[in-house]
């Protein structure tokens, strides 16, 4: 298979945390995902934290999605069911496709850690402007779990069959086997 003679490509990623407590010095998940990310090779090319208000996060997106050097987007919390979390509310209506199978994937491995209390996470994912854009909960296990287990492999070029890689821009990946004509 061709996957197998990829080379890896590193990818502008962007961190947002959304909270209305946590600040750069609190802010484990964050700091959780821009370490990964670094030591999976990629850059960080942004990393801010937002509080949980609809319209300053869907600003923010918007920028990140705009920018023409960002590939890929990581946000860290506002996934839950209290008042103030709106990350869905506030990201859905920006993507051009859902990534439908993500949250589902990332609750069925949260499961296998936390049991039925994973049913209160709404973590999302979807791509706009040719960038992914990964939504997950505020704690840092969420966001080891949806790191290790779905995220890392497929910002990942050399992962097979597929990854999220060829679809971004300014990717030299090739479509995955699959897809080519």
């Amino acid at each position: 298979m061709s996957h197998l003679n990829k080379t890896f490509e590193a990818l502008s990623v962007a961190i947002l945390t959304v909270s209305d407590t946590r600040s750069i010095d609190t802010d484990t998940s964050g700091d959780y995902l821009v370490e990964s990310v670094k030591q999976a090779g990629h850059n960080v090319s942004s990393r801010k934290i937002v509080i949980d208000d609809v319209y300053l996060i869907r600003a923010v997106i918007s920028n990140y999605i705009a920018d023409p050097t960002i590939q890929a987007v990581l946000i860290t919390g506002g996934t839950g069911f209290t008042d103030r979390d709106s990350t869905p509310e506030a990201v859905t209506p920006l993507f051009d496709k859902e990534v439908e199978g993500f949250g589902e994937l990332f609750r069925y491995l949260s499961y296998q850690e936390i049991g039925t209390a994973t049913v209160q996470s709404r973590a999302l994912s979807g791509l706009a402007n040719k960038t992914v854009i990964f939504c997950l909960p505020g704690s840092t296990g969420a966001c080891k779990t949806a790191w290790e287990g779905i995220i890392q492999p497929q910002l990942n070029g050399t992962q097979g069959p597929c990854n999220f890689v060829q679809h971004l821009r300014g990717s030299n990946t090739s479509l995955c086997d699959s897809r080519q004509p």
